[in-house]
């Protein structure tokens, strides 16, 4: 869903997941809405102008008459269009495309801030708007058969928008449809007439452990899923076929199945990734040089047919490229029951590796080690645990305690867990996490809305912090922030029931609940939560902040025990600033917690994939600083972009002499001068990980001003 309108002279765009575009020309009429353009969009409008301005983005022009096609140059060099009627492509937050005649100039600004289309007169443009975020199409019912979730979760894959490898973008990747439990399979009209099999057959033992595991791979590869019956005797294996180039490849039984199908996934997305160069959205890859070493070509594999592309990845052997293939970036462990299978959808449609759950109990001191192992491993502050205000942010009463197990983790930047207990180093969510965020994405709100909550003046020095970073985003963002203090439990209950995108809530938790100027509100009394997202940060929250995704939430973050009050200001002035500026709820935990030695001690809760608002760039940009021990005072900058939401996109260093852009997850390295690392980081909207702790980036530039 799409909803514009004109404030100040500007187009303004948002989508039903609160992301936002806004569109400016000089003397900019928008004429109402436009006729349909040859791509898939939600929305058009008509604009009369002579310019357009849009966020930095990479922008690709189509000619209609011709086939010639050109991309804007990430490096900076503008793009000149000839005379021709011209489809361009503005690949932002909310996907954009303009129809225009006549010729025109695309550009970067110097600080590539902006992407700038300038005409040499005023023209009529139709801006088509597609909304990255999509609605599940249907509702498939299961029975509690394994042949009966098969041929479920066999249709999920009708959400592809192509069976080419240009479904490694995720704009051509829809939700898959929901799965419900019922008596007997139910497959809507509206499925069975899309589903086009691809040909390929995942053959997998009918036990629930194999199909949950083959499910991301069965899904990205299109491939109908045949349960077989376990033998008399002996393990039961899975098999993938390729019938029409007689390809029979072996899979391992339980717990190998996991391996095997991690790494096929992985395989086969890498090079999809690396093939669809050779298509109209190609762009100048790092990684792109592996085909050439392999000998594969990219435009004969282009071309080719779901099951010729699969055939010619597998003759690859996994060691040609196991070092080259980036880091996956979600895990998510899920009890094998009936249960669990309507929460597959969701996991799917994040492209996340699916494993079954184990874990060990956690020996004697291992949580504060391993809390202290990721400390210095990230450079961590050594000035010792207590600040001017080193106290407990524990009262008096006694704090819930959280029983705390070790999980068996596998491969993935991000880790989920869908099952009993409570692990640490995961975000540990449940089937209600994702039903809600399908809720908010069917409000539609004008703004975010952000509450802050003091409800103890002892704790000043967070709320002061955080309050200030939310006004400040506001200034860039339709934004509303509200901040209470004191709030009686009635107060702080309305809080929670009310529409609130996020509440940061600072003070006292024990066994009772949330502390309150009357009392304890717990949050199992609240009828409904209609807060999207939530910080507790107060002592042992972790049931609390439960209580709030069983009630309505989508995803937030909590304490498993009792934290000190400096450390807890720490993490939570990081927090914020991450998260207001796109980062997912888990991300921006996981880098805030590293500023403290007993990090471990904070966790998500719900779904830790849902980010609160978008960032300048599309993908959250992390940099590591590392001094060089040379005459030249140079420094190694370490690039990390990636997202659980925009799987197979690329992002673009903007560093003097980069030609390459590099896929997500990958990480990239450059080698810079004092000055030029001043500019970068001016330039760059990113968190900065450099002498053992995080800063923003715009913050830390002036550091390194010459």
């Amino acid at each position: 869903m799409i909803e514009w309108a004109v404030d100040d002279g500007a187009l303004c765009v948002t989508d039903a997941d609160n992301a936002e575009l806004s569109v400016r020309g000089s003397g900019l009429v928008v004429g109402g809405t436009g006729p349909d353009i040859p791509r898939p969009v939600d929305e058009t409008v008509v604009v009369t102008t002579d310019e357009l301005r849009f966020p930095h983005a990479v922008a690709y022009a189509f000619s209609l008459g011709s086939d010639e096609q050109h991309e804007l140059d990430p490096d900076g060099a503008p793009l000149s269009l000839s005379p021709g009627e011209y489809v361009v492509d503005i690949d932002t937050e909310i996907k954009t495309y303009l129809r225009f005649s006549g010729t025109a100039t695309i550009e970067k600004t110097g600080g590539y801030e902006e992407t700038v289309v300038r005409f040499p007169d005023r023209v009529r443009v139709i801006i088509g708007f597609r909304s990255r975020h999509e609605l599940p199409a249907g509702t498939i019912t299961v029975p509690d058969t394994p042949e009966g979730i098969a041929a479920g979760l066999t249709h999920l894959a009708t959400s592809h928008k192509t069976d080419g490898p240009d479904r490694t973008y995720p704009t051509l990747r829809g939700h898959p449809s929901l799965l419900e439990c019922g008596d007997s399979l139910e497959i809507p009209d509206c499925i069975r007439e899309d589903f086009s099999p691809s040909g390929i057959e995942l053959v997998v033992p009918a036990d629930y452990e194999s199909l949950f595991v083959a499910a991301p791979l069965a899904y990205y590869l299109q491939a109908t899923i045949e349960p077989r019956e376990r033998p008399p005797t002996g393990p039961s294996h899975a098999t993938l076929r390729v019938p029409e180039f007689a390809v029979e490849k072996r899979l391992s039984p339980m717990p190998g199945l996991e391996r095997d199908v991690d790494r096929l996934l992985r395989k086969a997305f890498f090079f999809d990734c690396l093939v669809r160069n050779a298509g109209p959205y190609g762009t100048n890859l790092a990684e792109q040089s592996m085909l050439e070493v392999l000998g594969l070509d990219a435009e004969e594999l282009y071309e080719a047919g779901p099951q010729r592309r699969l055939a010619t990845y597998l003759e690859v052997p996994d060691a040609a490229i196991e070092h080259r293939l980036p880091d996956w970036h979600l895990s998510t462990y899920v009890r094998p029951d009936y249960d669990s299978v309507e929460s597959l959808p969701f996991l799917l449609d994040r492209m996340s590796l699916v494993h079954m759950p184990r874990t060990s109990e956690l020996e004697g001191k291992e949580l504060v080690e391993r809390s202290l192992e990721d400390f210095y491993r990230g450079g961590g502050s050594r000035g010792g645990n207590n600040g001017p205000d080193g106290r407990s942010r524990a009262s008096t009463g006694k704090v819930a305690s959280v029983d705390i197990v070790k999980p068996e983790l596998h491969n993935g930047r991000v880790h989920g867990w869908l099952a009993d207990g409570v692990p640490i180093d995961v975000f540990k969510t449940t089937p209600e996490a994702y039903h809600n965020r399908l809720d908010y994405l069917e409000r539609a709100t004008d703004s975010t809305s952000i509450a802050v909550v003091l409800n103890d003046p002892e704790m000043a020095g967070e709320h002061d912090d955080v309050a200030e970073i939310y006004r400040q985003r506001s200034e860039e963002l339709s934004m509303e922030v509200t901040v209470d203090e004191s709030l009686s439990t009635a107060e702080l209950a309305r809080v929670f029931e009310d529409d609130h995108d996020f509440v940061h809530y600072i003070g006292h938790c024990e066994t009772d609940g949330l502390r309150c100027s009357d009392g304890y509100l717990s949050t199992s009394s609240l009828g409904r939560c209609n807060t999207q997202t939530f910080f507790l940060n107060a002592c042992g929250s972790y049931y609390e902040g439960m209580g709030l995704i069983e009630r309505g939430s989508v995803a937030g973050a909590v304490t498993f025990s009792k934290v000190l009050n400096d450390h807890a200001v720490k993490v939570g002035s990081t927090f914020a600033k991450l998260l207001v500026h796109g980062f997912s709820i888990e991300r921006a935990m996981g880098l805030a917690r590293r500023r403290i030695m007993m990090g471990k001690d904070y966790a998500v809760v719900g779904d830790g994939t849902h980010s609160l608002t978008q960032g300048e760039h599309r993908v959250p940009t992390t940099l590591t600083l590392e001094k060089l021990e040379d005459e030249r005072a140079e420094y190694l900058v370490t690039f990390d972009c990636y997202s659980t939401r925009v799987t197979g996109s690329y992002y673009f260093p903007h560093v003097e002499g980069n030609e390459f852009a590099y896929l997500c997850g990958t990480q990239s390295n450059f080698t810079v001068t004092k000055s030029k690392l001043a500019t970068l980081l001016q330039e760059t909207e990113a968190s900065v990980i450099f002498n053992g702790d995080i800063y923003w980036s715009t913050e830390l530039a002036s550091r390194f001003v010459e």
